[in-house]
């Protein structure tokens, strides 16, 4: 029985990945995972749910959390997903009921951004820059966007060393996108395994891709 179910959902995958509207306050916001990716919700998983909420602060409201559809299937034939790649779109609670100046806004990525602290020397190695920092703590690497309705930096993280690893240390990218759409405050976050420049790359142009996705969905 679970494997027929399995094959079920599998075989609906692409319905999955089909743009979607959720309420924010009174509007509705157009969202949509990117391509090779699918949005969680359905499968009311709280293993999945518990690692969306390790994501984000509680005074957030998270509206999707995506992993690759490799990871999706071998999540729904019971295997470990690798999680290597992943992205979450959350609101604020304390604005979801209001229509977001653009005081408000500005407002709103001074605070999401506050304890990033400054970008890393221009000239200096990322992963020696990341090396210094605290072991699991994100560190701002630099500013991809900023324009009155989109903000977007890239961070990176060297996680905590693992016992039995060997001391190869490991590091994760992640990008994280202060959206202004019809009037609400969103923000996206895109992950990513961090173990060669094809990594730094890819998150770059899949932010910048799901960025304007975003936008042309909420288009007025």
């Amino acid at each position: 029985m679970r494997a027929w179910l399995a094959a079920l959902l599998l075989a609906a995958a692409p319905a999955w990945a089909a743009p979607f509207a959720v309420p924010v306050g009174g509007a509705r916001i157009g969202l949509e995972a990117p391509a090779g990716f699918a949005d969680t919700g359905f499968t009311g998983s709280p293993r999945l749910q518990e690692i969306a909420e390790s994501l984000t602060s509680a005074s957030n409201r998270i509206l999707l959390f995506a992993i690759s559809d490799a990871d999706l299937r071998s999540f729904m034939q019971g295997d470990r997903p690798e999680l290597r790649r992943f992205m979450i779109a959350v609101t604020p609670r304390a604005l979801e009921d209001q229509s977001v100046t653009a005081r408000q806004f500005d407002a709103f990525v001074v605070d999401a951004l506050r304890e990033l602290g400054g970008p890393p020397p221009a000239q200096g190695d990322a992963l020696k820059y990341l090396d210094a920092q605290p072991r699991g703590k994100a560190a701002l690497l630099g500013e991809l966007r900023r324009d009155t309705t989109v903000v977007s930096v890239l961070q990176g993280t060297r996680l905590p060393d693992r016992p039995g690893f060997g001391s190869q240390p490991q590091y994760l990218l992640s990008t994280t996108t202060l959206l202004n759409l019809r009037g609400k405050a969103l923000s996206i976050s895109v992950y990513s395994a961090y173990e060669s420049a094809d990594d730094l790359a890819w998150i770059k142009l899949e932010t910048a891709r799901w960025t304007e996705d975003l936008r042309r969905l909420n288009a007025r």
